[in-house]
C-alpha cells in the first residue's frame, strides 16, 4: 500500500464529510450493498467497525446500527466464541439485491412505451394490505393514478410479482399493460408524470451530488498517486451519495422526463469515478477483511459488471 497519501484528496475528504457527516446505519448498509455481498455476503463485526472507522463513526455506533438492523429484519448475526458475524437475512437479501441492482444500472434503457397498471380494488383486499401494497408499490417508484390505482411505464414483471406476492395478494389485484390509443381526443399517457411524480425534489438532490463529486474527477487526473484507503474512502462516499439519491428516482424512461435529465449525468459521473478507484479500494477491502478471515474472497466476477463494466 502507498505510504504517501494524497493531500489534495485528503481536503476534499475532510471538506466533505464535514458537510455530509455520514450515519452510521444508513452507511452499513452501504458497505453491505457496495463491499460485503460481493465479498461472500458475511463480515466479522470487527472487520466492518475497521472499515467505517475511516468514516468518523466509532464501535459502539456500529455495534447500535447492526442490532437495530438484525431488529428490523435486514440482518441477522451468527455467534463463534466472543465473535459476531453478520449477513444479511435470508427474507431481505432478494429486495436488498434489487434496490442496489438499481444503484449500478442505467435507467434509461429503451422503452417500448407499454405502462403496467395495478387495479387494488378487489373486495378480496383487506385494508392492511392495500396498504401495504400501496407502500412497497410507491417505493418501487410506481405513481399513484387514483386511490388503489398505481401506474409506471417500466416496471418489471417480476418486481412486481414478487411485491405481490410478499404482501399476500397475488391473485387478488388486477394487473395489464396500456399504451397510446392515438386517438386525437385522448389526453396522453406522459401527462401522468406531472399527475403522479413529484421530479422537483430528485432534479434538486441530483444536482447536489453532481455539484459535490464533479471537482473530485479533476483531482483524480491529476495522476497523482492514489491512497488504497484514500480511494476506499472515495468509492465509499460517492456510492452512499449516489444511493440515497437514486433510490427515490421512479426510474422513468427519458422519453416522459424533462429535457436534460440530471439523473443521467449524475449516474455517469458515479461510473467514472467509480472505475477511477475500485482496484485500489478493492485492495484496501481484501486487506482488512483478511485480517480476521484469512480466507476473504476476492469480488465475485459480478462486481466488475457494475456500471456496465469496470475498466
Amino acid at each position: 500500500m502507498p505510504t504517501t497519501k494524497n493531500p489534495a484528496i485528503r481536503k476534499w475528504i475532510d471538506h466533505y464529510m464535514a458537510d455530509n457527516p455520514p450515519r452510521a446505519k444508513s452507511m452499513v448498509m452501504t458497505l453491505f450493498g457496495d463491499v460485503i455481498t460481493p465479498h461472500g455476503g458475511q463480515v466479522w463485526l470487527g472487520s466492518l467497525i475497521e472499515l467505517l472507522a475511516p468514516f468518523g463513526i466509532s464501535d459502539r455506533l456500529v455495534r447500535t446500527s447492526v442490532f437495530r438492523l438484525a431488529e428490523e429484519g435486514w440482518l441477522e448475526a451468527q455467534r463463534e466464541g466472543r465473535r459476531s458475524q453478520y449477513a444479511l437475512k435470508q427474507s431481505a437479501a432478494r429486495r436488498f439485491e434489487r434496490a442496489y441492482q438499481r444503484v449500478y444500472t442505467p435507467s434509461y434503457r429503451p422503452w417500448d412505451g407499454k405502462w403496467t397498471l395495478l387495479f387494488a380494488t378487489s373486495g378480496a383486499i383487506t385494508a392492511e394490505q392495500r396498504s401495504g401494497l400501496r407502500k412497497e408499490l410507491v417505493w418501487e417508484g410506481f405513481g399513484t393514478i387514483a386511490p388503489s390505482v398505481f401506474g409506471h411505464p417500466a416496471a418489471e414483471p417480476d418486481t412486481v410479482k414478487e411485491i405481490l406476492a410478499r404482501v399476500g395478494v397475488e391473485g387478488n389485484v388486477f394487473v395489464c399493460h396500456a399504451q397510446e390509443s392515438g386517438l386525437p381526443f385522448a389526453k396522453p399517457l406522459s401527462d401522468l408524470v406531472g399527475q403522479c411524480w413529484e421530479l422537483g425534489n430528485i432534479v434538486k438532490n441530483y444536482e447536489h451530488f453532481i455539484q459535490c463529486f464533479a471537482g473530485l474527477e479533476e483531482l483524480l487526473d491529476t495522476k497523482r498517486l492514489l491512497d488504497n484507503e484514500q480511494a476506499f474512502i472515495l468509492r465509499t462516499l460517492l456510492i452512499h451519495e449516489f444511493r440515497r439519491v437514486q433510490l427515490h428516482d421512479p426510474q422513468l424512461p427519458l422519453q416522459l422526463l424533462p429535457d436534460s435529465w440530471p439523473g443521467k449525468t449524475a449516474y455517469e459521473l458515479c461510473h467514472r469515478l467509480y472505475a477511477a478507484t475500485h482496484a485500489e479500494a478493492e485492495a484496501y477491502i481484501t486487506e482488512i477483511l483478511r485480517r480476521e478471515d484469512e480466507v476473504a474472497p476476492e469480488a465475485a466476477p459480478y462486481f466488475y459488471q457494475r456500471f456496465g463494466g469496470l475498466a
